[in-house]
C-alpha cells in the first residue's frame, strides 16, 4: 500500500526530506475500517495511535443522564489519539467510533516509544501533532464558552465543510452542545437571511 499521502502530510507538519518522510511513514502500518467500528472503548487502555487519512471519526462520553456527548469529529488529515491514555497507558475516559468507512495509519505504544527515543524527526513530529491537537482542543473550550450556538455552527460550516455532507446533524448537534431541534432553527434563521 502506498504511503506517499502519509509522506505529504507528515511534511506538511514538519519540513524534512522526501527521504526521511518516507522512512517515517514506513513506521505506519495500514487499517481500513468499516462504519461504526471502534478505536478505543471507554475505559480500556488505548494500545496503539493513528493518523486519519480518509474518513470521519468521532469521540464521545455519556453524561450523567446517559446521553451520548460527542466531544470531537476528527477529519483528514489528523492525529487521532486518546493522549492520556495512550501515553499514561491508563483507561480511556472517551470512545472513539468510525462515522464512516475510515482509511488510518496506526502504530503501536511500543513502537512509538521506541521511534521517539531513535529518531529526531519522528519525536519532532510527535511533537507537533500534540500541539497541533492541544491548540486546536483549547480553540474549541474556549469557543463553547465565548461563541453563540450559531457562531460555533458558522465557523464549522467555514473550517469543516466536508463534515455536513458525512456526518449526521444529531453527531454535530452534540459537538456543538445544543439538541438536534436547536440545530435546525439555526439552519433555517441562516438560510432566511
Amino acid at each position: 500500500m502506498s504511503t506517499e499521502h502519509l509522506q505529504h502530510f507528515i511534511q506538511r507538519t514538519i519540513p524534512m526530506t522526501n527521504e526521511k518522510a518516507q522512512v517515517l511513514a514506513n513506521k505506519f502500518e495500514r487499517v481500513e475500517l468499516e462504519k461504526n467500528e471502534y478505536l478505543y472503548i471507554e475505559g480500556k487502555i488505548s494500545k496503539a495511535t493513528f493518523v486519519l487519512e480518509t474518513g470521519f471519526i468521532r469521540s464521545f462520553t455519556l453524561d450523567s443522564k446517559g446521553n451520548e456527548v460527542t466531544t470531537n469529529i476528527y477529519s483528514p488529515f489528523c492525529f487521532v489519539n486518546d493522549v492520556l491514555s495512550f501515553f499514561k497507558q491508563q483507561p480511556c475516559t472517551e470512545n472513539f467510533q468510525t462515522i464512516t468507512p475510515c482509511v488510518l495509519w496506526k502504530m503501536s505504544y511500543e513502537d512509538v516509544q521506541a521511534n521517539f527515543h531513535g529518531m529526531p524527526e519522528f519525536r519532532e513530529l510527535g511533537r507537533m501533532m500534540l500541539i497541533t491537537n492541544y491548540s486546536n482542543l483549547k480553540v474549541r473550550m474556549l469557543g463553547m464558552i465565548k461563541d453563540t450556538a450559531e457562531q460555533r455552527y458558522l465557523k464549522l460550516i467555514e473550517q469543516h465543510p466536508a463534515i455536513f455532507q458525512n456526518v449526521s446533524l444529531k453527531i454535530i448537534a452534540s459537538y456543538l452542545g445544543i439538541t438536534d431541534t436547536s440545530l435546525s432553527r439555526i439552519r433555517k434563521e441562516i438560510t432566511q437571511k
